[in-house]
């Protein structure tokens, strides 16, 4: 361990994440859920997102993963399907005018959680596992704290304690414990009303016991609950409103009532009308409809195409199609749904991630080196140079090898003196033919350095492993760009994210004689984005034509810019899942001074899998960089 304290240094395991994060959508069947961590698990139904509870870390992995599922089960199925909204919205105005609010919100969440749980397992059976073992986990954890909060004196939170423990236990008799005596003659009411929960079926049910209990409470212990187990969401109306086609149907009935005297005969002449239309209201992408408010009129059954039965009071809804875009002529009928454009690009209109919406590329202009810079060049140029004209060696022998060698066990050609196997097999290929065509390496690599300021004490060591990479590619004639970049941590704000990227060296002049003085330009700046920078520069890799395309990436730490410090690492590694889903193999290159954690490792692990380069002390960066660049040369040889 190589920082003196941990304060709240949580590393986030994004295998996990995902993994939460795809189980919530397949139970909500809504893909614009996220999940995230938090102190406490609920559900926001407004922001449509789960949050899992930091109670399950440093726990042992399987009953960390099978209590986070379990948090998940309970938020995106059971508060979903089984939690009645508008009832609970009830239930916070009535605990206003109570002396104990925080308790009965407590009581009535633990009373709920357990209610859905129960209706989990029965559709889901297979939630079985997760739900005991989370069962089992806060059976402990409640007994433990029953116990603290006696010592404590405080009175409710032991109470509280003791409900949790009486709705879950096995045995018939449980020890009460002790507190002051007019507390202790509440006991046995107080557990009898806790029964009552077991027959509750509804959100209402569990809210009406629960004021009861409280009830029961006040009239003995005065002060409120200290602390909070779970966590219950301030519910407004707007967050059960609007969510469900049912709730968006007309409810006001018509002024008129009458029906249709004569019965649809199936031959009417049925008029479809489509409607296209664009305004700068609708630039951003989003779900829009146009709704006909009728007052009057008659029910009749025709049936339009693939249209459903009408219903009294049902609404005209009409789909507005058209691309948030101004044309220049007046036909739209080539133009696609907004709609169908995001499924085709899976991401709607943040092509760099949703991460990223707001975050914007500024490319900073080439500037011409100094002779300062030249000179100081010139020594990173010699300090590299044995690794530089080896790696040139190696490839030169090996094309060369390659160039000269024959092609043996041909049909027609030459033929060998070995020709033993005309008797010994059936289709012998005994021919040979002394030159193959030239062989080059057929491969394109772009880097892409962290100019965070974390960097500063590792930016001199970075540029001589840059240097070698340089001058090694440039020798065996193999194109390629070096990018830094950073985000302006002054200038972004939550609707404005403006990233830097320097260009020091790019695809055009990367192989000239003169090129590389401007790596010495580049310098530890401010925050870092990496996602967003691997999908902007792996679009230039797309546009290349060679068959093998590399990115590495050399950094110190973890992606933190504004906003982007708990999905950085998600952003970051579907980045590099996307890239490489498109050809691109990338690499990353960890930087350190003083030697790797163990969270560290994991960390890039996450992001980059297996494909993650630890220098675990700077000044082996260029032993540790040439055995990669070897290979990765070899690999695109032809």
């Amino acid at each position: 361990m190589y920082r003196f304290i941990h304060f709240n240094d949580e590393k986030i395991d994004s295998m996990l994440l995902m993994e939460l994060a795809d189980l919530t959508r397949t139970l909500t069947k809504d893909y614009e859920y996220e999940t995230e961590f938090r102190v406490h698990s609920y559900l926001d139904k407004s922001e449509k997102r789960v949050y899992v509870s930091h109670f399950w870390n440093h726990r042992p992995v399987d009953i960390m993963r099978a209590g986070m599922k379990s948090d998940v089960f309970l938020r995106a199925l059971g508060n979903i399907q089984f939690t009645n909204f508008p009832s609970a919205i009830k239930f916070y105005e009535q605990v206003e005018g109570y002396k104990h609010p925080r308790f009965i919100k407590q009581l009535f969440k633990l009373a709920e959680d357990l209610r859905i749980e129960e209706e989990c397992k029965k559709i889901r059976p297979g939630m079985i596992k997760e739900f005991t073992v989370r069962r089992q986990i806060y059976m402990n954890y409640f007994q433990s704290q029953l116990t603290v909060n006696v010592a404590k004196s405080f009175q409710l939170d032991a109470i509280y304690n003791l409900a949790y423990i009486l709705l879950n236990t096995d045995s018939p008799n449980i020890s009460y414990p002790q507190l002051n005596a007019q507390v202790n003659e509440m006991l046995p009411l107080y557990r009898s009303n806790l029964e009552k929960l077991f027959d509750a079926t509804t959100t209402a049910e569990v809210a009406d016991i629960s004021l009861q209990i409280a009830e029961l409470v006040e009239s003995y212990i005065n002060k409120d609950m200290i602390n909070d187990y779970f966590h219950l969401p301030q519910l407004d109306a707007e967050d059960v409103s609007g969510q469900t086609y049912s709730e968006l149907l007309r409810k006001d009935p018509l002024k008129n009532d009458d029906q249709a005297e004569e019965s649809a005969s199936g031959d009417e002449e049925v008029f479809n009308e489509e409607m296209k239309t664009w305004h700068r209201e609708t630039s951003d992408p989003g779900k829009s409809f146009m709704q006909f408010d009728l007052e009057q009129g008659t029910q009749t059954d025709i049936l339009a195409n693939e249209a459903r039965e009408g219903e009294a009071g049902d609404q005209a809804l009409a789909i507005v199609q058209g691309s948030a875009r101004k044309s220049s002529n007046k036909d739209f009928s080539d133009l696609q749904s907004m709609e169908s454009m995001e499924i085709e690009s899976g991401k709607g209109g943040t092509p760099y991630g949703k991460e990223n919406k707001y975050a914007r590329p500024i490319f900073l202009p080439k500037v011409i080196p100094s002779q300062d810079e030249i000179n100081k060049y010139a020594g990173y140029k010699k300090n590299v140079s044995l690794y530089q004209k080896k790696l040139k060696n190696v490839i030169d022998i090996t094309l060369e090898h390659k160039k000269i060698q024959p092609r043996t066990d041909l049909l027609y050609g030459r033929l060998n003196k070995k020709i033993l196997r005309f008797f010994t097999e059936e289709q012998p290929r005994l021919f040979y033919k002394k030159n193959e065509p030239s062989n080059e390496i057929n491969a394109v690599f772009g880097l892409l350095i962290d100019c965070s300021a974390s960097m500063q004490d590792k930016m001199e060591e970075t540029k001589l492993g840059i240097t070698l990479f340089h001058e090694a590619l440039k020798s065996v004639k193999v194109p390629h760009e070096i990018t830094g970049f950073w985000e302006d941590a002054g200038e972004a704000s939550e609707k404005d994210q403006p990233n830097y990227f320097k260009k020091v060296i790019d695809f055009s002049t990367s192989l000239h004689a003169k090129s590389g003085p401007e790596i010495l330009q580049l310098e530890a700046e401010e925050d870092n984005r990496d996602g967003y920078a691997i999908r902007v520069c792996s679009e230039r890799l797309y546009q290349r034509i060679e068959e093998q395309k590399f990115l590495l990436i050399f950094s110190d730490g973890e992606p933190a810019a504004y906003g982007y410090s708990q999905n950085g690492i998600i952003d970051t590694h579907e980045a590099v899942q996307e890239a490489r889903k498109r050809g691109i193999e990338v690499f990353n290159i960890f930087l350190s001074m003083n030697g790797v954690e163990e969270e560290q490792r994991k960390v890039f692990q996450n992001i980059y899998g297996p494909y993650s380069l630890v220098v675990p002390s700077i000044d082996k960066l260029p032993d540790m960089l040439f055995p990669l660049l070897r290979k990765l040369l070899f690999q695109s040889i032809r």
